[in-house]
């Protein structure tokens, strides 16, 4: 049995950082199911809504990225984008990243060091006028952009039911990742995401390629956007 909802409580304690999240956009692709079990590591299993696997990928900002300790004038902002998969351990529900992509140096080593994830620099932009978005992100080896998305934010949208892939796909704040071959966990805090309607005008991405993933489609079936959350972070744990 899986249980989608205790891990939206917050978890006893301090946390160790906290950070804010903004502009996020979701695209979704689906990938074969067999496919990407043989990419994830060992303990953990593909989270299937029904039956199909799903692959995220989320360019958004970062703001206010700081240690508890620290003061809000040496947080840091960046842009940052991730490509992810939905996973299960222990019947619980969480977050797979393949890659992630940050607009600063100094946060892709600390991530890197201190969480064992796969950051990678990447140069990034986000611009544009009103509701209307563009943003790309270029690893500094790539010969054109990683990713290259051009949106338009529409209206809010009610908040998703526990059984909809809306939920299944946004209400995610477990992450499991590898460290010296063994299985870690942790955990982030907020609010459920606020989310609006989307219109994805133009996108191209070469991310997947550089983790072996093969889309079923070019356009991302799924779409989502969300202007942002406050969010607490909790240390790593092991399995």
């Amino acid at each position: 049995m899986i249980d989608r909802l205790s891990a939206r409580l917050r978890p006893e304690g301090s946390a160790s950082g906290s950070q804010r999240w903004r502009e996020l956009l979701f695209l979704h692709w689906a990938v074969r199911p067999e496919r990407l079990s043989s990419l994830l590591p060992s303990g953990l299993t593909l989270d299937l809504f029904e039956g199909q696997a799903l692959v995220g990928i989320v360019p958004f900002r970062m703001e206010g990225v700081k240690p508890r300790w620290s003061p809000e004038l040496l947080a840091f902002n960046f842009l940052e984008t991730n490509l992810r998969t939905y996973v299960i351990r222990d019947g619980e529900p969480g977050v797979y990243f393949f890659s992630l992509e940050a607009a600063s140096r100094i946060a892709v080593w600390v991530a890197r060091l201190g969480w064992s994830l796969p950051y990678f620099y990447a140069e990034m932009s986000l611009t544009g006028p009103d509701q209307r978005r563009l943003y790309t992100t270029q690893r500094p080896r790539s010969s054109e952009p990683d990713l290259s998305v051009e949106y338009r934010i529409g209206e809010p949208l009610p908040a998703p039911e526990p059984a909809s892939l809306d939920f299944f796909l946004l209400e995610r704040y477990l992450l499991f990742t590898e460290r010296r071959g063994l299985l870690w966990r942790g955990q982030v805090h907020h609010t459920p995401y606020p989310i609006c309607e989307v219109e994805i005008l133009s996108v191209t991405q070469g991310l997947s390629d550089h983790s072996q993933l093969i889309f079923e489609e070019t356009l991302p079936l799924y779409t989502h956007y969300s202007p942002g959350v406050d969010v607490e972070v909790f240390a790593l744990t092991p399995c």
